[in-house]
């Protein structure tokens, strides 16, 4: 049994012995948020102990979480095997897992499209994250400061890399939500058109469409590091050259190059003094 199923027959078993030794007199209600990974359930007098996996995001501290939670306090409940703990949120049952995910104060073990959107968007507890606290999360082979000056240089907007951004024929548009980028680059590739680059780390979609499964797939923060990190280490066996990755990264050209080159060390340095 994996950790899921077990965690979500957990819940099953909790609430239905709630519901069975009371006789469902008492609905099941949230007594206290402890943390992100963990909340009281209570029906009546009983309360029961209810963790989730996954990491706290405590970067802004255990205070903003709290705040946060507060009128989480009280709230109705339902537990399924299919559903885990539910709660409703502007008339709509939502997983309280997948709430704290998306709101920014959970890591799951395993970064879905709503984890990757807090991280990148600096939701929640990531707000107070370093510029590099993404890319740490999310590289597999690039040093995580290499990859935030990059993407400074390609999707800053207020000091931060910004996913929901497209570069068309050289004019930038950053976007709210990811749907509103995604709407777009739907109408450019219905026109034909391939000159724009796309996501976190801006990559071409005219040269690179075959590396990403989607169009939705390339605006995945994740996705986006990926091939940017092949990107770059196709750039080093060719050059062997850390600089000339980096600047063949936006062009082999070298006036460009070198300017762009030069954007990222400006970028690099505010990393280092702790942007």
């Amino acid at each position: 049994m994996n950790k899921r199923t077990e965690k979500r027959w957990i819940f099953g078993v909790l609430s239905a012995a709630l519901a069975a030794h009371f006789h469902c007199a008492h609905a099941v209600t949230i007594a206290e948020v402890i943390s992100p990974t963990s909340v009281v359930l209570a029906q009546g007098d009983a309360r029961k102990l209810a963790s989730f996996g996954g990491k706290p995001v405590f970067w802004c501290g255990l205070h903003a979480f709290e705040s946060w939670a507060a009128p989480l306090v009280g709230q109705t409940v339902a537990s399924t095997p299919e559903t885990d703990i539910t709660v409703s949120i502007d008339a709509q049952k939502v997983s309280l897992e997948q709430l704290l995910i998306a709101k920014g104060w959970l890591q799951p073990a395993v970064l879905d499209d709503d984890a990757q959107a807090a991280i990148a968007e600096g939701r929640g507890g990531w707000a107070c994250a370093s510029a590099t606290v993404p890319f740490q999360v999310m590289h597999t082979s690039v040093d995580p400061k290499v990859l935030a000056g990059i993407a400074l240089n390609e999707s800053g907007l207020n000091g931060r890399a910004w996913p929901w951004t497209l570069n068309i024929a050289g004019q930038g548009f950053f976007f709210k939500t990811r749907e509103d980028a995604y709407r777009v680059v739907q109408s450019l590739i219905a026109r034909g058109r391939s000159d724009f680059d796309v996501g976190l780390m801006q990559i071409n979609w005219g040269y690179h469409a075959r590396r990403f499964a989607s169009p939705w797939d390339a605006l995945a923060p994740a996705t986006s590091i990926r091939v940017a990190e092949e990107i770059l280490n196709e750039n080093y066996s060719k050059t062997h050259s850390v600089a000339k990755a980096i600047a063949y990264y936006h062009s082999a050209n070298p006036v460009p190059g070198q300017a762009y080159l030069a954007r990222f060390a400006r970028h690099l340095n505010q990393i280092q003094a702790g942007l």
